[in-house]
C-alpha cells in the first residue's frame, strides 16, 4: 500500500479506535483465561478531561493493553461519580441563571433539573477518554447513582445500621457554609493564613481587674460559656474559682481549670465556645457547659448570638474589633500565622459546628484493612505510602456520612410518629426506622410496639449520603456483588488486579474500599495500588485554572496526536513522584512517531529479491537484534513486575530508536539501487512487528497502523489482541560483542567527521594492538565504508582511537596537516592532564576514600586509569609525528 510521506495522527486515531469498538476488542466476559480487572477511579460527572486524568488513564490503559496481550482476560470497567457537592453546586448555579432559587423548588423538582444536567453533561469526560485511546469495556459503563449502584448503597447502609456500626447523633462536624453541608475530616484542607491575634479584656466579677484572652476569632465571643486556665499556671492563679464577663455580651461565665490549656499561648487564658471549636466542645462535654450555636448554616449570625444578627461571620470580625476597641475592651492585636481549614469542594473556610448527623464507626472496619497493607497482601507502589496509610488508619475517626444535600443517595432512615394523640404529655414519640424502601419502613412501623394498631405519620430523612459512601463499594458494586453476593462475575473478576490513583485520595477512597472489601467479601478489593504523582508545570507549580498553566489535553492531542501526548506524559511519570510536565515532551513523542513512520517507509520501499544472497553483515545484524530484543523483553518484564512503567516505556523507546532504527536498519539496508534478499527482509519485518507489539501498550494508534501495514492482515485482526513477545534465551556474549562493534564504528565515524572525510570515500582500518574479533568485520566494513581491516603497526599519519584495550587506526596518508594534528593532540593532552589532576586530588583525599561508597571510589579509579591510558597514547602519537615531520 502507498504510504503518506508524513505520519498524520488525525487520519489514524479515529479510524482504529472505531475498528477496535466494532470488533469488540474491549469487551470482556468470564471465560477460562486468567482475569485482569481494573476499575476506573470514577471521574466526577461534572468533569472534563484534565492532565491528571490523562496521566491516570494512560497508565491504566498501558496496564490493561499489556495484560490483554499476555493472554489474560482484561476487563477495564469505566464509570462516573455523581459528586454530590460539586454537581449540586453546578445545578444551583444554572438555576440561578434562569432566575430560579433552589429554595423555591421541591426536592423532586430540583432532582428533575439535576438529572437533566447529568444527562446533558455526564458523558463528556468518558467520550474524551476515547480520544486518549482508553480501551475500557464501554458496555459496562456505570454511574454511582444508577439502579444497581444505588440499591447497593442503600442495602449496605441498612446492613451496617443493623450491625450497630451506623448511628445518629449531635457531634461537632466540619461545616461548609457555602455548600450548606457537613464534611468529613478528609474533605478539609488546612492552609497557612496571615491573620491577627486579638487580646480581649474579660472583666473579673467583683473587682476592677480584667482577664486577658488571646483569640484569632473574636466573632465567636457571643458563644462563650466559660474561660479556662491551666491549674499549673502560676500567672493565672488569681482567677481560680472566679467568674468573668464576656466583653460586649455582658454574660457571666465561670473560670474552669484544665491542663489542656497551653500556658505559653497568649496569656494562658482560653475562651471556651463549645458550639464552635472541636477542643472547646470536648471541654464542654467534660465540664457540662452549655452550648450556644451563634451561626446560621450560611455563616451569618443567628438570633442565638444576640449581637450582629444576620451579618456574615467575617464582616462581624471587622465590626466587633472596632466595637471592642471603642468600648476599651481590646487590649492589643498582633500579627499571627495559623492554619485554617478550608472546604476541599468550595474553598471557603469551614466552620466547626454542632450538628445532628449520621456516623459510621470505623475502628472495627479499619483493623483488617490496615493489616492487609502492612502485610503486603495489598501492595503499594511506591511502598513509601504505606506509612501514610498506617498513620491514618491507626488514628481513624468515625466517618460523618450524612450530607445536607438533595443530589445523592437519600439516607434510608424514616421517622414515624403516632397521630392519635395518646402519647404521654401529648408529645408524640419519634421512632427511627431504617429500611431499604418506604414500604419496608411502613411495614416495620406497623409492627413496632409503640405504633402497632395506631395511625402514624412516616417521613424520610432529608439528608443524603456522602459521595464516598457509594464509591467505597465501587469494586464490588460494579459486578453487583452487594445485591447478588457470589454471582458468577464477582467470583471471576473479584478481587481486581491493579488500582491506579492519586495519593491525595488514599483516605477518601483507597482505605475505605479496602474496608468494604473485607467487610462484604472477606477479601481485598485489589492486589496492587499504583500511586501516580501530581502533574505540575515545568516550574514545579501545581496545574490550575487560576494560574493558567494547565494545557487543554484535547488541544495537545490535536497538535501532537494521542500517542505523542501519552508518551510525553509518561516519560516524566515515575510512580509516586510529581510530574514536571513540559509540552516539549509531547513534541518528543510526536518526533518518535515520525521516526517509526520513516522506518516503515524505508522498509516498505525496499525491493525484495529471492535471488539475492544474504550478506554476512545482515546475518550478523539479525542475530544481534534478536539477542538484543530478547534481553530487552527480560528487562521489560522486570520493569512491569515492579510497576516501573515510565522506565519500561524508556526501555522500549530506546530499543527502537537506538538499536533498531540507528543500528539494525543501517546494517541490513541494501546498497542504493540494489534489492534486499528475502531472508533479511522477512527477518526485518518480523522484528519490526515484535517491536510494535512491545510499544503498543504505550502508543496504541501508530503501532496498530504500522503493524497492519507490515503484512497482509485478515479482517478482524488487530495488534491489540496479538500475543506480546515472551522472554526467550538471551545471548549476553553476542550483545556485549556488538557493543564493541558499535564503539569501533563510532570511532571511525568520528575520524571521518574530524578530518572531513566524505562517507563515500573508502578507508582502511588497522588493528594496532590488542584483541579484535574478526567475525564482526562485515558489519564494521558496511557501517563505516571500510574496504579492509588489517592488523598492522600504526604509521605516523594515522588517526587512532581506543576501544577497551584495543587500539585502532585509520591511515590518512597525505590527507592531514601534521602541524594542525600535533596542535589538536597537545590541546587534548592539556585537557586530560587537568582532568587527571582533579581525579588524583580526590583519590588523594583520605576522608573521601574512607567514607565514599566503594563503587564511587572504583569509578574514580577507572577515570584515572582511562585518562593515563589515553595520555600515554596521545604522547606517543605526538612524538611519532614530530619525529617524521
Amino acid at each position: 500500500m502507498a504510504l503518506a510521506s508524513k505520519y498524520d495522527p488525525s487520519s489514524v486515531e479515529g479510524k482504529w479506535y472505531q475498528y477496535w469498538l466494532d470488533n469488540g476488542f474491549f469487551r470482556s466476559l468470564p471465560d477460562e483465561r486468567e482475569p485482569y480487572t481494573v476499575v476506573i477511579p470514577p471521574p466526577n460527572v461534572t468533569g472534563v478531561l484534565h492532565m491528571g486524568h490523562m496521566l491516570n488513564n494512560t497508565i491504566q490503559d498501558i496496564l490493561v493493553r499489556r495484560a490483554r496481550m499476555t493472554g489474560r482476560n482484561a476487563c477495564w470497567v469505566p464509570g462516573t461519580d455523581h459528586a454530590s457537592i460539586a454537581t449540586e453546586a453546578k445545578v444551583v448555579a444554572r438555576l440561578a441563571e434562569r432566575g430560579i432559587r433552589k429554595s423555591d423548588l421541591t426536592r423532586e423538582e430540583f432532582l428533575r433539573h439535576a438529572w437533566e444536567w447529568k444527562e446533558e453533561h455526564g458523558g463528556i469526560i468518558l467520550k474524551q477518554l476515547r480520544r486518549l485511546g482508553a480501551s475500557c469495556d464501554w458496555d459496562r459503563t456505570a454511574f454511582t447513582m444508577d439502579d444497581i449502584r444505588s440499591r447497593s448503597v442503600i442495602r449496605v447502609f441498612c446492613d451496617l445500621y443493623r450491625k450497630g456500626l451506623i448511628y445518629r447523633g449531635v457531634r461537632m462536624v466540619n461545616w461548609d457554609p457555602a455548600a450548606l453541608t457537613a464534611l468529613s475530616d478528609e474533605e478539609v484542607i488546612y492552609k497557612e493564613q496571615q491573620g491577627k491575634l486579638y487580646y480581649l479584656r474579660y472583666r473579673i466579677v467583683g473587682e476592677d481587674g480584667y482577664a486577658i484572652v488571646a483569640t484569632t476569632r473574636p466573632e465567636t465571643i457571643m458563644g462563650d460559656t466559660a474561660m479556662c486556665i491551666n491549674p499549673n499556671d502560676p500567672k493565672n492563679q488569681h482567677l481560680r474559682g472566679r467568674r468573668v464577663i464576656v466583653p460586649l455580651v455582658g454574660r457571666e461565665i465561670p473560670v474552669i481549670e484544665d491542663d489542656y490549656v497551653d500556658v505559653e499561648f497568649g496569656t494562658g487564658c482560653l475562651k471556651v465556645t463549645p458550639a464552635h471549636d472541636v477542643n472547646d466542645y470536648m471541654l464542654g462535654e467534660k465540664y457540662n457547659l452549655p452550648s450556644i450555636d451563634i451561626f446560621n448554616d450560611n455563616g451569618t449570625i443567628a438570633p442565638a448570638g444576640e449581637l450582629y444578627v444576620g451579618m456574615d461571620r467575617f464582616a462581624v470580625r471587622e465590626q466587633i474589633v472596632r466595637d471592642l476597641d471603642a468600648a476599651g475592651l481590646l487590649e492589643k492585636t498582633e500579627d499571627y500565622t495559623n492554619k485554617v481549614g478550608f472546604s476541599e469542594r468550595t474553598n471557603v473556610p469551614i466552620e466547626p459546628k454542632l450538628s445532628m448527623q449520621w456516623f459510621l464507626k470505623m475502628d472495627g472496619l479499619a483493623k483488617p484493612a490496615l493489616d492487609a497493607v502492612m502485610d503486603d497482601e495489598i501492595r503499594f507502589y511506591p511502598p513509601k505510602f504505606k506509612n501514610t496509610y498506617r498513620h491514618w488508619m491507626e488514628n481513624v475517626k468515625d466517618w460523618c456520612i450524612s450530607r445536607q444535600l438533595w443530589w445523592g443517595h437519600r439516607i434510608p432512615a424514616y421517622y414515624a410518629s403516632p397521630t392519635d394523640g395518646e402519647a404521654s404529655g401529648n408529645v408524640s414519640p419519634v421512632i427511627i426506622l431504617v429500611a431499604e424502601t418506604e414500604e419496608e419502613a411502613r411495614a416495620q412501623a406497623a409492627e413496632h410496639p409503640m405504633l402497632k394498631g395506631r395511625p402514624f405519620t412516616l417521613r424520610q430523612d432529608e439528608d443524603c449520603l456522602d459521595t464516598w459512601f457509594s464509591s467505597w463499594l465501587w469494586p464490588i458494586a460494579l459486578f453487583d456483588g452487594i445485591n447478588h453476593p457470589g454471582n458468577d462475575e464477582m467470583c471471576y473478576y473479584y478481587p481486581t488486579a491493579d488500582l491506579v490513583t492519586g495519593p491525595d485520595i488514599i483516605f477518601f477512597w483507597v482505605a475505605r474500599m479496602i474496608m468494604a472489601g473485607y467487610e462484604y467479601e472477606g477479601d481485598k478489593p485489589f492486589r496492587s495500588v499504583y500511586f501516580t504523582g501530581i502533574v505540575r508545570d515545568k516550574l514545579g507549580r501545581k496545574m490550575s485554572k487560576s494560574l493558567g498553566n494547565s494545557p487543554d489535553p484535547l488541544a495537545l492531542i490535536d497538535q501532537y496526536g494521542a500517542d505523542g501526548v501519552r508518551m510525553g506524559i509518561m516519560l516524566a511519570a515515575p510512580a509516586g513522584n510529581d510530574i514536571l510536565f513540559d509540552e516539549s515532551l509531547c513534541e518528543q513523542g510526536r518526533n518518535f512517531n515520525n521516526k517509526i513512520w520513516n522506518a516503515l517507509r524505508l522498509v516498505k520501499s525496499w525491493e525484495v529479491s529471492d535471488a539475492a544472497e544474504q550478506p554476512d553483515a545482515a546475518r550478523i545484524a539479525i542475530d544481534w537484534m534478536k539477542a538484543k530484543f530478547c534481553a530487552t523483553i527480560v528487562e521489560l518484564e522486570d520493569d512491569f513486575s515492579r510497576y516501573r512503567i515510565s522506565e519500561a516505556l524508556m526501555t522500549a523507546y530506546k530499543l527502537f530508536r537506538d538499536e533498531f532504527s540507528a543500528w539494525y536498519l543501517e546494517a541490513v539496508k541494501p546498497a542504493y539501487g540494489r534489492p534486499i534478499d528475502t531472508k533479511t527482509y522477512r527477518s526485518t519485518i518480523s522484528l519490526f512487528e515484535k517491536l510494535m507489539l512491545t510499544l503498543h501498550p504505550f502508543m496504541p494508534f501508530i503501532t496498530e497502523e504500522v503493524w497492519q501495514a507490515l503484512a497482509d492482515r485478515q479482517p478482524g485482526e488487530s495488534i491489540m489482541v496479538t500475543q506480546q513477545p515472551r522472554p526467550e534465551q538471551t545471548n549476553d556474549r553476542l550483545t556485549a560483542d556488538f557493543e564493541v562493534v558499535k564503539n569501533i564504528v563510532a570511532g571511525v565515524r568520528s575520524i571521518r567527521l574530524e578530518r572531513n572525510i566524505p562517507n563515500k570515500e573508502s578507508l582502511t582500518l588497522q588493528v594496532v594492538t590488542g584483541d579484535h574479533n574478526e567475525a564482526y568485520n562485515p558489519v564494521i566494513m558496511k557501517m563505516c565504508n571500510v574496504d579492509t581491516i588489517v592488523r598492522a603497526p600504526k604509521d605516523a599519519t594515522a588517526a587512532s582511537f581506543m576501544v577497551g584495550t584495543t587500539e585502532y587506526a585509520v591511515p590518512l596518508g597525505n590527507t592531514i596537516d601534521v602541524a594542525e594534528e600535533i596542535q589538536k593532540m597537545e590541546a587534548e593532552i592539556d585537557y586530560l592532564e587537568g582532568f587527571l589532576r582533579s581525579v588524583m586530588k580526590k583519590l588523594g583525599n583520605e576522608k573521601f576514600v574512607a567514607n565514599a561508597k566503594p563503587e564511587v571510589v572504583a569509578v574514580e579509579r577507572k577515570k584515572r586509569a582511562d585518562a593515563e591510558s589515553k595520555l600515554a597514547l596521545l604522547r606517543e602519537n605526538v612524538a611519532k609525528l614530530k619525529d617524521n615531520a
